[in-house]
């Protein structure tokens, strides 16, 4: 029985139960820069060509999640240049000036941080090449190093960028929980999904990848600590992650049932919840 995720496993849409499905679609469509690939039934999904990035589910029996809740930290969108996430920082916060939360130079990626309309966290991104990236002992080097977001959009905006947002190739990167407790999801992350730990801060966070990137997801206990099981709430709807055959959903299904995790498998998507009731769905890619 595989014990690991593919190499090229990837991450794939977050779903988002919302209250406002219209100023949250316009958010992610005009600010962010994200196409809208379909739009029914409820569910706004959002993206570039067929590769989709956030699905929002309008929720309005929904409330908010109380204070110190486990769910979503942030979702994570990849930008292939630092031009496209120059084009789209400037947007949200021009027409967003208050969502703004933060930046920072990881050694690994330069990252922008913001709220989305219903407070959801949004990281904007762009990675360095692999060849730039130190490993040390099996766990790859990153650091918290001020980025001045001024300094970044004087080097790499372009009106390009701005006014053609659909010329890049945004992926969620990573999607980064709050959890109640870091070990617990190292237990279910690393032991059982089959992530390999690739940073850990102390007994605050845990970094986790496949194939050697520097993190698909990551749990923080930072507002969260000692928080338990979710009940539904707007906020995270679902995480996402594509493996790349069938054969590694059912290699997982095997995985699961092994640990006594319960698993619904259709044979292409197994679904399972983590230890705070956040729903994950590992699906075999598209041939």
């Amino acid at each position: 029985m595989a014990d690991r995720l593919a190499a090229d496993t990837a991450m794939g849409p977050v779903t988002l139960d919302v209250a406002d499905p219209d100023t949250m679609t316009a958010f992610y469509r005009d600010a962010v820069g994200l196409d809208v690939l379909s739009a029914a039934g409820g569910l706004v999904t959002l993206g570039r060509g067929s590769v989709e990035v956030v699905r929002l589910r309008h929720s309005p029996e929904l409330r908010h999640a109380s204070p110190g809740s486990a769910g979503l930290f942030h979702t994570a969108i990849l930008f292939d240049t630092q031009a496209a996430l120059a084009g789209a920082i400037y947007r949200v916060a021009t027409m967003h000036p208050g969502l703004f939360t933060g930046s920072s130079d990881h050694l690994v990626s330069q990252a922008f941080y913001f709220n989305d309309p219903e407070l959801n966290g949004v990281e904007l991104y762009w990675d360095r090449d692999r060849t730039q990236w130190s490993w040390v002992h099996g766990r790859v080097e990153m650091s918290t190093v001020y980025l001045d977001p001024n300094r970044f959009l004087r080097e790499h905006l372009t009106q390009e960028a701005v006014d053609s947002p659909h010329d890049s190739r945004p992926v969620v990167g990573h999607v980064h929980l709050s959890v109640g407790d870091v070990e617990s999801a190292r237990e279910f992350y690393v032991n059982r999904l089959g992530f390999e730990t690739t940073a850990e801060l102390g007994g605050s966070a845990l970094f986790v990848s496949a194939g050697g990137y520097h993190h698909h997801m990551a749990m923080n206990v930072w507002n969260s600590a000692g928080a338990g099981r979710r009940s539904r709430t707007l906020g995270l709807g679902a995480v996402d992650i594509v493996v790349p055959t069938t054969d590694e959903v059912g290699a997982l299904t095997e995985r699961m049932e092994h640990y006594g995790v319960a698993a619904r498998d259709d044979g292409r998507t197994v679904e399972l919840e983590d230890p705070w009731a956040n729903l994950v769905r590992i699906t075999a890619a598209a041939t």
